[in-house]
């Protein structure tokens, strides 16, 4: 519980994370609260620096699913203060999702 507190402070403080008040609240209620703080910090850590998923945060992404996890990452890279390395930030999302596919493939029971 205390990691969903840090996580909440952090994107509600940070402002290149902050949600704006006229931002579509069914985003954040449909696709942030599937998956874990901590698994979602390790995805956005990977993505925007340099952070490694593990295979149980892949297997949550996976379940959260890709309109979700492009959705949520898009938005993030949209922020001014990312936008001028978006089309790299777009392509390690990709990235992580094909891995992510692939390792829950291999991990999950036949």
């Amino acid at each position: 519980m205390l990691s969903l507190v840090v996580l909440v402070v952090a994107i509600t403080c940070v402002p290149s994370l902050a949600v704006e008040e006229n931002e579509p609240k069914k985003l954040w209620d449909q696709c942030v609260v599937k998956i874990s703080p901590n698994c979602a910090f390790k995805i956005i850590s990977q993505v925007f620096g340099d952070g490694v998923v593990s295979i149980p945060c892949c297997k949550e992404l996976v379940q959260e699913g890709k309109e979700c996890h492009d959705t949520l990452i898009k938005y993030i890279a949209d922020r001014p203060s990312l936008i001028g390395n978006e089309s790299k930030y777009l392509q390690k999302r990709d990235e992580v999702w094909a891995y992510c596919v692939s390792v829950s493939k291999a991990v999950s029971p036949a």
